[in-house]
């Protein structure tokens, strides 16, 4: 993902409510919101090029969601594994608790970097990496936002899917929130973050919903996680020029 909005109500009857855009090259191969062929307990889209995802679930009532931290000045080492596999490894480790303090003692620095957020329906974990800190801690209740800094960086384009997250009531979720993350416009060039890749492609990256030929948005995907587990989940696909590819519709339920 490159922008997520989610509201995280815990003891709630639905804890999570999550609703994220994933921005890529529109060459990279991608598989669509599915069980995955050699790992049918796994839901989610799929990059076919490096084999991880950036938003599945399993079917115990786990989800898990990656974002990309942008910032050259990152140095990360020559074969560095890819970000995406840290979605699948944290839907399939038995003590998930363990295996996200395992990464924030040091073994996340070996990835570029990232963010991640891991979600049952009674806890949710945020775990940073980069290049001046490398942290994890339990996400507080409320609204909150994620794209490539760390937690609720204030973006134009975060504050707005937020804003438009945080005047949704749950039960209209998602209708009242899709728009903000369809929204094609650009910031202003004033309120543009400077992440070092030059004001041109920033001006380019603010805009919520991409639309390039080479490079846009892939998919918005929205998802309910509910206290028994139960997830909703719907992915919307995109191809150049932000042209609909179709859509995927599933429930799962919770076998733990």
């Amino acid at each position: 993902m490159c922008l997520i909005a989610f509201r995280w109500q815990p003891g709630s009857a639905v804890p999570l409510q999550l609703m994220g855009n994933r921005d890529e090259f529109h060459a990279r191969p991608t598989a669509p919101l599915a069980a995955w062929d050699d790992a049918p307990h796994l839901v989610g889209g799929r990059d076919l090029e490096a084999g991880g995802s950036w938003l599945a679930t399993n079917r115990q009532g786990r989800v898990a969601t990656l974002t990309n931290v942008r910032d050259p000045a990152l140095v990360t080492a020559p074969g560095a594994p890819s970000r995406g596999h840290l979605v699948s490894q944290a839907l399939e480790c038995d003590d998930i608790a363990a295996w996200l303090n395992q990464l924030a003692e040091g073994e996340a620095a070996k990835y570029a970097g990232f963010n991640l957020l891991v979600a049952t329906p009674d806890q949710l974990w945020y775990l940073h990496r980069g290049r001046e800190q490398l942290s994890l801690w339990q996400v507080s209740p409320g609204v909150h936002g994620l794209s490539n800094a760390a937690l609720d960086t204030p973006w134009p384009k975060l504050q707005s899917v937020k804003a438009a997250l945080t005047q949704t009531d749950p039960l209209q979720f998602p209708d009242p929130t899709l728009p903000a993350f369809k929204d094609p416009r650009t910031a202003p060039v004033s309120a543009l973050p400077d992440t070092g890749v030059g004001r041109e492609l920033e001006h380019q990256l603010s805009a919520a919903f991409i639309v390039g030929e080479r490079y846009g948005t892939r998919a918005t995907t929205w998802l309910s996680l509910a206290r028994d587990g139960e997830i909703d989940i719907t992915e919307q696909r995109f191809g150049p020029g932000g042209t609909f590819e179709g859509d995927t519709t599933l429930t799962i339920p919770c076998e733990r």
